[in-house]
């Protein structure tokens, strides 16, 4: 079993507060999580099960009366159940009494966030980052925000990277023996929780349109998001295409990054980013593999920014890590993948080539971000398909993507 960066939070959320939930997409090692979560016992109960699903919805009050330092998972599929949980905990606020996990976002929906404001912490879990895999405490982020890099360990490279990157996180999908069967599962994942887990949330009109929705989403990934573009594909409005994506926003299979920008620059473009959360379902979206990779090296940018997309996603979950994600591009094609910015307003830029060698003008994006956010500016990095650090001027360096696990 593996060690999860977010479980001190855990643990520390479990000893002051009330309830706590864990939101995460399906199958990211919640259920295995919450079972050991604090070394006691706990009532256990899935909403997956049909005949306590029921029971849960048909009197909400009656079936929280009683229970005490209790699990409740896929909390999503009965969200009234919630309200019960806050009038439980209004009563008798003793801290650790529910633990719930979610395979959707419910916080979201207005109703239920405003009720728990104030007594509930939510913790998100992603699929397995590569620390965890590893098994390593990594200080990546802490050393960016210090101006340092860390030396890389475990160091991937070419086709081994290249394996990293379209295996994902997903604990089932590392846990098949060949790029064939982790395909395979990768759609029937897809296909499940696009059937399964938004009828849970929503009422989608045309739920036969999503599987193909999602594979034009995977040809723009790591790109502006362009909701006129993506709803004509399938036919569809700009604003279908927009609730499309916020509902897979929801179920934790994409994200939209927001731009980062200021009043000092007026050319910059303020359009979101568009991101799958695992590389690997990416992949199988776009029915991306290695060999296809082998043959056109290009095919590794997108899935790669993704990746690190998400394994950045997945360190910011650990304790101690506030910070704000955004990207950055003017209207020069000036950009940065990923900036990072802490309470305070101190920044850090991250732009990923899937390339082994880095050049002057691959820092270009970074050069504008110093320029616009001055004293504010920590350090800038490209991360590349390489073994070493290489400075590149003050605050500015090349790094192998292995230093996010370093």
């Amino acid at each position: 079993m593996y060690r999860r960066l977010v479980e001190p939070r855990l643990r520390d959320a479990l000893s002051d507060t009330a309830a706590v939930l864990i939101v995460g997409p399906r199958r990211a090692g919640k259920t295995t999580l919450v079972r050991t979560a604090d070394g006691k016992a706990r009532t256990y109960l899935t909403l997956d099960d049909q005949t306590v699903l029921d029971a849960a919805r048909s009197d909400p009050i009656a079936f929280i009366r009683g229970l005490d330092h209790a699990t409740i998972d896929e909390v999503q599929r009965a969200p009234e159940l919630l309200l019960a949980i806050k009038k439980s905990v209004d009563e008798d606020p003793r801290p650790g009494r529910f633990l719930l996990t979610g395979s959707a976002n419910i916080l979201t929906l207005a109703k239920v966030a405003d009720s728990l404001a104030g007594r509930m912490e939510t913790i998100r879990l992603l699929p397995l980052a590569r620390a965890e895999l590893l098994g390593q405490k990594t200080t990546f982020l802490d050393s960016l925000f210090a101006a340092k890099i860390p030396k890389p360990k475990n160091v991937l490279l070419g086709e081994k990277l290249i394996e990293a990157v379209l295996t994902g996180g997903f604990p089932e999908a590392l846990d098949r023996a060949n790029e064939r069967r982790r395909m395979t599962w990768g759609r029937s994942y897809l296909n499940s929780i696009l059937t399964r887990d938004l009828r849970d949330i929503a009422d989608v009109e045309r739920l036969t349109e999503l599987p193909k929705f999602v594979r034009f989403l995977a040809e723009h990934s790591g790109q502006l998001v362009n909701y006129s573009k993506l709803g004509g594909d399938i036919q569809v409005s700009h604003k279908t295409a927009q609730r499309y994506v916020g509902l897979l926003e929801q179920i934790f299979l994409i994200t939209t990054l927001e731009p980062w920008y200021t009043n000092r620059l007026k050319r910059i473009i303020k359009t979101p980013k568009l991101h799958f959360l695992d590389s690997g379902l990416l992949a199988a979206s776009h029915g991306l593999t290695a060999e296809r990779v082998r043959q056109n090296r290009k095919l590794l940018g997108a899935p790669l920014e993704s990746f690190v997309f998400s394994e950045v996603m997945k360190l910011m979950e650990a304790p101690g890590m506030h910070l704000t994600p955004y990207h950055f591009r003017d209207q020069n094609m000036h950009e940065v993948d990923l900036v990072l910015e802490q309470d305070d307003g101190a920044l850090v830029g991250i732009e990923v080539k899937a390339s082994a060698t880095v050049g002057p003008d691959d820092f270009s994006g970074l050069h504008k971000l110093a320029e616009a956010t001055k004293r504010k500016f920590n350090f800038g990095v490209v991360l590349y398909d390489g073994d070493i650090v290489v400075p590149f001027g003050p605050r500015l360096a090349a790094a192998p993507v292995s230093c996010l696990w370093s």
